[in-house]
């Protein structure tokens, strides 16, 4: 199955998911509800809300707050989004300039205050506490990801379990919550809660990856952004990770040498960096990983009979692995 079939086969909740994204956007202030329909009109693929309709229905849901519970993990991942790109002093995001800087960046945190709470407000009209719990720990989870990340900012000592646990709590908790929601909301055993939970971790650390290596590969145009932006942020992620442990002490030098200069490194230190990661397999074994993690995905999902909507998860797992921006 191809991804596209994947939409294809959940198409009227998805439709119903992208109305609810909308229709609970109702604040009465302007403003804020402008700042949220722009960052979510640029939303990417939904992959969140697509697996999570999905596993709705593989488990056996056939009620309807599956699509509430959608657009409450896409606010979620919209409020993340505004809160990075502050952060990050970003200035685009999905190749579209960036609400910090069409707007500025005191109403991008604000209006991403309003999407987390708004996510609960519809989140409660589940009236599941298991729910609540499950969202509450994720949305704390994240946050500790965002501070450690911001700890090991520019730190060349960071390890690799420091990063993959970074990733699991800022992406892949999410993910799993995505999958676990479902679960919830069918009634299912903890076994099949479990799976679907384990599914959507490793297909998130898998998807963070790949974003990771294409970081270092792709070109603007695919990324919407500057190929090479979290090196010139500080951020050390897997491929460099990779590349500074088995790095010379000279190629070790050039690399904390872009990691101090506040965003602003020498092109040729950074064309230098690319050039260490390269030799060093730093893409090429951070993607291994990634395949690892999908195969992981995929075989938790073993416990479930064969359905199209299973199918389409395994579909989802391949286009995060196979994707180019």
């Amino acid at each position: 199955m191809r991804i596209q079939e994947a939409y294809d086969l959940i198409k009227g909740d998805f439709a119903i998911a992208e109305e609810g994204l909308a229709k609970n956007l109702t604040s009465g202030m302007h403003l804020a509800d402008k700042v949220a329909t722009y960052v979510l009109k640029n939303g990417g693929k939904r992959i969140r809300p697509l697996i999570l309709l999905l596993s709705s229905r593989m488990a056996g849901y056939d009620g309807s707050k599956h699509t509430d519970m959608a657009v409450v993990v896409e606010y979620i991942h919209t409020a993340t989004l505004l809160h990075d790109d502050v952060v990050d002093s970003a200035e685009k995001r999905r190749g579209k300039p960036s609400a910090n800087v069409v707007w500025d960046n005191s109403t991008s945190v604000l209006v991403g205050d309003y999407l987390l709470s708004r996510a609960f407000s519809v989140a409660v009209t589940a009236e599941s506490l298991e729910i609540l719990k499950v969202l509450a720990e994720t949305t704390a989870l994240m946050a500790e990801g965002e501070v450690l990340q911001l700890v090991k900012m520019a730190d060349p000592g960071i390890t690799e379990d420091d990063y993959l646990r970074i990733i699991t709590s800022k992406t892949a908790a999410l993910f799993s919550a995505s999958c676990r929601i479902p679960a919830i909301l069918a009634a299912a055993d903890r076994e099949r809660k479990n799976a679907l939970a384990s599914y959507g971790m490793n297909l998130g650390v898998a998807y963070q990856l790949v974003d990771d290596s294409l970081d270092y590969v792709s070109t603007d145009e695919n990324m919407g952004k500057p190929t090479g932006n979290d090196l010139k942020e500080g951020k050390l992620t897997l491929p460099l990770i990779k590349a500074y442990r088995d790095a010379s002490e000279r190629e070790k030098a050039v690399i904390r040498n872009v990691l101090e200069t506040n965003g602003v490194p020498v092109k040729r230190d950074v064309e230098t960096v690319f050039e260490i990661i390269k030799e060093y397999r730093g893409t090429e074994r951070t993607l291994e990983l990634a395949e690892a993690r999908i195969k992981a995905a995929k075989a938790a999902l073993d416990i479930f009979a064969p359905t199209p909507e299973k199918a389409a998860l395994e579909a989802v797992a391949d286009f995060v692995l196979q994707r180019n921006h």
